[in-house]
């Protein structure tokens, strides 16, 4: 017995930083084919040098980081998503090229501040 293959879900949702700082998107619920391609687009306003976040939350599940990049031209992948920090557009969009039904999740975009480490890297403000 063959099955059709099942829509891939994917619902997002975005939240800024603090001070003004936010992120803009404009797509909601998306249904697609399962080998379909994705694109979700997540620009930025913000008067600082942001950190960029990428969360997943499967259903049943909490939150989880999926994509951080800190500094601009940081071309990040992960599980075969992939984001790049592009500072002259402001943007930080969510990309994978082939989807499955088991990415059927919520995925929200987000900005902070970067705070130096001592080892020199940069974690996510809390």
């Amino acid at each position: 017995m063959n099955f059709a293959p099942g829509p891939v879900i994917v619902l997002v949702l975005m939240f800024g930083g603090s001070k003004g700082d936010s992120v803009i998107q404009t797509e909601g619920q998306m249904t697609l084919s399962e080998g379909s391609s994705l694109t979700v687009n997540c620009s930025y306003e913000t008067s600082q040098y942001p950190a960029l976040f990428w969360y997943v939350q499967y259903p049943g599940e909490g939150p989880q980081l999926l994509l951080k990049a800190v500094k601009a031209n940081d071309k990040i992948i992960n599980k075969d998503f992939e984001a790049t920090y592009d500072q002259e557009t402001t943007s930080f969009h969510l990309v994978k090229a082939s989807v499955q039904e088991s990415d059927t999740a919520v995925y929200y975009c987000a900005l902070g501040d970067t705070v130096a480490e001592t080892a020199g890297g940069a974690e996510h403000k809390l």
